[in-house]
This record gives C-alpha cells, sequence and structure tokens, in this order.
C-alpha cells in the first residue's frame, strides 16, 4: 500500500469546512471520507457539543481550519471575541482530539503570532522572541496558545498533534469586501471595478514599497494532505520548534503587485499611490527551509494563482 492510500482508511474532520481555507482542503481531499459540520449543526466554542460530535463521529484525523477571523479594524475592534472564540476553538478542539483518540491533527495559525520586529526572513524558532502587533494581538495569543497546546499534548500524552503557519493566502473563496478584506482581494476588486467603470486611474493606500509574501491556498491544502501523509509531530517537535512554516518563498512588492492584477485583469489605467496613507509593516518574510527539506514546496505561481482566483470572483454576486 502506498502511502498516499494509507488516508483511505482514515475519517478526516475538517473544522471550519465552509471558510476558504477549509473549503480548499475539501476540494483536495474530496476523494476521501470526510467529516464536515455547519455552524448550525455543531458549535465549536461548545464544549458538550463538541464532545458529542466525537464521540458520534469518532474522526481519526483532524485539520483546524476553523477561527473567528478579520481585519485590522475587527480585530482591534473585538478583541474579547476574537481571544475567547480562539482560544475555545482551539481548546475543545485539542482536547476531544486526545480524549477520542485521533491519530493526527493538524492546526493551522497565521504569521500574525511572530513578534512585530522579528528578523527576516523570519524562523519558526522567532515565535515569543518579543512584541506583538498591539491591533491583533488578542489574535495572535490564541493562535500562540493553540501550537503550544499541541506540542504540549505530544510532550505529556505523545498526541501527534502539530501547526502550520502558512503566509498571507488567497485563492477561491477569498473576502472580496472592500471594508474587510486583506490587500490582495481588495486590490481585485478595486481594479476589475474600475475596469467596468472605465476609470483612468486608481487609488492605492500607501506608497506601493511593502514586501508580501502570498500563497495560493490550494497550495496550502496540497500542503496539509501532504502532511498528513508524510509529516509526523515529532519530525516537527525534534527540530527544537513548535510548528512549521509554509509559504510561497515567491515575494514582491505591494506596487509590483498592483500592476500584476492589472495585468490578469487586463485594466489599461493608471495608478495612484497615495504615501500619505499607512504602509504597514514594509516585510513579512517567512523562512519555508524547515518544511521545504521536508518534501513539500508550494506549486502554483501568483500569476497563476490570481488568475484562477480572479476568474472565481467574476462569477461572484457582489451587489
Amino acid at each position: 500500500m502506498t502511502k498516499e492510500n494509507i488516508l483511505n482508511k482514515e475519517k478526516i474532520f475538517i473544522a471550519g469546512h465552509n471558510g476558504m481555507v477549509g473549503s480548499a482542503v475539501c476540494r483536495q481531499l474530496n476523494h476521501l471520507n470526510l467529516i464536515t459540520a455547519n455552524k448550525s449543526e455543531l458549535d465549536l466554542i461548545n464544549q458538550g457539543q463538541v464532545r458529542s460530535f466525537f464521540a458520534k463521529h469518532q474522526p481519526t484525523m483532524v485539520i483546524m481550519c476553523a477561527a473567528k477571523v478579520g481585519g485590522i479594524l475587527a480585530n482591534n475592534s473585538y478583541r474579547a471575541e476574537f481571544i475567547y472564540n480562539n482560544l475555545q476553538i482551539a481548546s475543545n478542539l485539542i482536547h476531544h482530539s486526545k480524549e477520542f483518540g485521533v491519530k493526527k491533527l493538524i492546526n493551522l495559525g497565521s504569521s500574525c503570532i511572530y513578534p512585530k520586529e522579528a528578523e527576516i526572513p523570519i524562523k519558526e524558532q522567532s515565535l515569543l522572541s518579543g512584541k506583538l502587533e498591539p491591533t491583533n494581538e488578542p489574535y495572535a495569543v490564541a493562535k500562540i496558545a493553540a501550537l503550544k497546546m499541541c506540542q504540549s499534548y505530544f510532550d505529556q500524552y505523545e498526541s501527534n498533534f502539530y501547526s502550520l503557519m502558512p503566509c498571507n493566502l488567497y485563492g477561491i473563496g477569498d473576502n472580496f469586501d472592500l471594508k474587510t478584506s486583506h490587500v490582495l482581494p481588495a486590490l481585485i476588486r478595486k481594479i476589475h471595478n474600475a475596469k467596468l467603470n472605465n476609470l483612468k486611474s486608481v487609488e492605492i493606500w500607501g506608497s506601493g514599497k511593502p514586501l508580501r509574501e502570498f500563497l495560493f491556498v490550494d497550495d496550502l491544502a496540497k500542503a496539509i494532505e501532504f502532511c498528513l501523509i508524510n509529516i509526523e509531530a515529532n519530525d516537527v517537535y525534534s527540530k527544537g520548534i513548535s510548528h512549521l512554516n509554509c509559504g510561497s518563498d515567491e515575494e514582491l512588492s505591494i506596487m509590483n503587485l498592483v500592476y500584476l492584477i492589472s495585468k490578469v485583469i487586463d485594466y489599461q489605467g493608471d495608478f495612484h499611490f497615495d504615501s500619505s496613507k499607512p504602509d504597514g509593516t514594509f516585510r513579512k518574510k517567512m523562512d519555508n527551509s524547515i518544511i521545504s527539506s521536508l518534501g513539500f514546496k508550494s506549486e502554483t505561481s501568483l500569476e497563476e494563482g490570481l488568475f484562477k482566483t480572479y476568474e472565481w470572483f467574476k462569477n461572484l454576486d457582489l451587489t
């Protein structure tokens, strides 16, 4: 039996299957025995419901895609909700995975777990080496707690639980609401609207100079499948780290991202970069050398991923 066929015997619970990441994981693993539940069926914040769900369905593998997420405004405005909800989700899923004998759990985090002034490229060892970005600190603390909980359950119970930390994600299922979306989907929508309305120019916040690393969400789903098949918790913790970075190694400036999106959309207008608006952190590149050494490398170029994302976006009803 090949390694890939090993997953055919598993019952894999995708927590948060309706989100951008969860839906990508479902697409990638759709040939397997997947367990999913809508919020109306399972409240992951409710400990009793999570226990009953695990008792009924007996998953053998768990992928933690569920989280309360949002942009800077939401993170800063609803600080109590972000820390409480994410702590509860992580605690319930990780603890009951241990209680019901789950063979492997993969927890997904966010690059915001790293200190604001972390050395670039950011290594896994940078965790807890400095102060967090204040605006999303409650969310980051909850995500750090989740990965440390996985590590602690491995230390005490030898539970095969560990975490992946992706860089900035984009792709099918992304949020294109201009009030709450992240930079890449926001740019797609602004430039698309400019083309539809025959606008001669588009205003872009900031100087365009900051650098960002983006990972197509379907590549993260492939990384998760690769980890389910090939990487065990001991492979991670034996390296003296608590998680694995997962990025694309493809970094570019916001200005070049704007021009690449305009190429994909075929927008012929100009761009005005408003330097009076904040740029944010100048660079957030992650060091992906450890997951690369274990055998995973992302496949989708940024231009290819943008094209696939835009083709999906054009069919959305955004009225």
